[in-house]
């Protein structure tokens, strides 16, 4: 199995568009790429991986948490918790950045695993926010990018202080 490049910078075309569907029935190169992206998450010391970060288009991720690996494909959030917290984010595409990102405390989200069949699961904590974070990647928003954006609102809600 190889590793793969991982793709990096706030500007890159691939992190910044939303990604397609993976189609069904699953093509059988889907399963190599998903083995590829958990050595390359793992190589790089990551908990989470999409396939933008990889330079692939497809609507895929990875997460490893406590030595369990999960492969998600076509993964969508269903339902998000009222709840917030702030979690301070870093991210393979952008090596060395952190930003301290809101999330919901508890989300559900339903998806195909690697045998094809439709998954569903309710999570909250770390979990919740490796979720979040990568189907942001699928969607083609960058940590950076909903930093600016929490930002934004912010400062529309309670005003800004200009001498």
């Amino acid at each position: 199995m190889n590793t793969l490049t991982l793709v990096t910078g706030a500007n890159t075309d691939v992190l910044n568009r939303k990604a397609f569907p993976v189609a069904l029935p699953f093509p059988d190169e889907i399963y190599s790429l998903l083995d590829e992206m958990v050595i390359t998450m793992r190589k790089e010391k990551g908990i989470g991986l999409a396939a933008p970060q990889v330079g692939i288009s497809q609507r895929i991720c990875v997460i490893e948490i406590d030595g369990t690996v999960t492969k998600y494909l076509n993964p969508e959030i269903t339902t998000r918790s009222q709840e917030k917290i702030f979690f301070e984010e870093g991210c393979l595409s952008l090596p060395g950045e952190f930003f301290p990102i809101e999330r919901h405390e508890e989300i559900t989200v339903k998806y195909w695993n690697e045998k094809g069949l439709p998954k569903r699961i309710r999570t909250r904590g770390l979990l919740a926010i490796v979720l979040q974070h990568e189907i942001d990647h699928l969607d083609g928003i960058l940590i950076c990018k909903r930093y600016q954006r929490q930002k934004s609102k912010e400062g529309k809600i309670y005003g800004r202080i200009v001498e």
